[in-house]
């Protein structure tokens, strides 16, 4: 979809009802209720984080959503495909001032191309015992990318078209940060396999678009 046409939808996408958590439980690991049980003792002290899914046009004008790669690294996301952003910090006025800080930090879009357009359903991670509040934007220039190389390993840039695809709907068998080999759903995307979490959130994200147009 061309961004012009894309940019006509944001009155729908900024007004329409939110598919919520029956959207995001669409993409749900099968395990997911059981490592909810096992947190309910610490949930309390979940840290916060809010994370970007920023689309923009690109060079042909195109409509792009951006993911990251993130690094190897010894914790339970390591190697992973995510939105860019990042736990709250203090010096942060609020979670969607987190978004867009660390979307700036981690591909280098400025914070003043970054348009937020509302905010979407909150998803908990049991794993890291996080809440993440994702967030949907667009930037109306073409962004020139720069990762951060501590935490990125590579930056996504995903059509519009692929991402609202059925057929990049999968199932797939993936290792767990719990050593264990599991079949979940998945979207297979510019070919990495983006699951948990992040596909929760995608799945809310396409079914909101779908909606829209």
């Amino acid at each position: 979809m061309e961004f012009d046409k894309f940019c006509k939808l944001i009155s729908k996408i900024e007004n329409i009802p939110l598919p919520a958590e029956p959207s995001q439980l669409k993409m749900s690991p099968p395990f997911r209720e059981a490592l909810k049980e096992k947190q309910k003792y610490v949930i309390k002290d979940a840290k916060h984080a809010g994370v970007m899914a920023l689309f923009y046009p690109n060079l042909n004008l195109e409509t792009n959503l951006v993911l990251i790669l993130r690094k190897t690294y010894k914790g339970v996301h390591s190697a992973q495909i995510g939105f860019p952003g990042g736990k709250l910090e203090k010096s942060d006025a609020s979670i969607e001032a987190a978004a867009v800080r660390e979307t700036f930090e981690e591909v280098g879009v400025p914070e003043n191309c970054i348009e937020v357009l509302r905010k979407l359903t909150q998803v908990y991670i049991p794993p890291s015992n996080f809440f993440v509040q994702p967030f949907i934007g667009i930037s109306r220039i073409t962004p020139s990318f720069i990762k951060q190389d501590e935490e990125v390993e590579d930056i996504l840039e995903v059509t519009l078209q692929d991402f609202i695809n059925d057929i990049n709907v999968v199932q797939k068998t993936v290792a767990t940060s719990y050593n264990r080999d599991v079949v979940v759903p998945a979207f297979n995307l510019n070919g990495h396999i983006v699951w948990g979490a992040t596909a929760m959130m995608l799945s809310e994200i396409k079914d909101l678009l779908k909606q829209a147009m």
